[in-house]
């Protein structure tokens, strides 16, 4: 088993990591009966599409001299959409750090763009990848 998820109720989960214990909560959103206080589910489908970006990026510059991507961040946006309602767009601006080498910059987003997330979603939900090198 991958993770336990209970409902609290009043539209709140606790999700755990079942190897680890570590936990997360997630709310309704507020444009769908919810507080908005956490997460909602769709926020976490978004959110875990930039973290396996920066992940697989981080595991392909591992393996290439001089390449760090510590203190990189990601920027997500979630646009939803009614009827059914579902996640319509995401946004990922990758805020890349330490790589100066265009090859390397070349390899290491083809790898994001590979990522599991990414294969994973419906090919309908538009995605919008933005590279940023600083």
């Amino acid at each position: 088993m991958t993770s336990k998820v209970v409902y609290l109720g009043n539209l709140r989960t606790e999700c755990e990591h079942v190897k680890s214990g570590n936990t997360f909560i997630t709310d309704a959103p507020t444009d769908n009966n919810g507080k908005g206080e956490a997460f909602s589910p769709t926020d976490t489908v978004a959110t875990a599409l930039a973290s396996c970006m920066l992940t697989v990026m981080g595991i392909k510059a591992a393996q290439m001299e001089d390449v760090h991507l510590d203190g990189s961040t990601a920027e997500v946006t979630k646009i939803m959409k009614a009827e059914p309602r579902r996640i319509a767009r995401v946004e990922v601006k990758l805020n890349l750090k330490g790589v100066a080498d265009d090859k390397n910059r070349k390899i290491l987003e083809n790898t994001a763009r590979t990522c599991p997330v990414l294969n994973s979603l419906h090919p309908d939900m538009e995605k919008e990848i933005i590279f940023n090198w600083m």
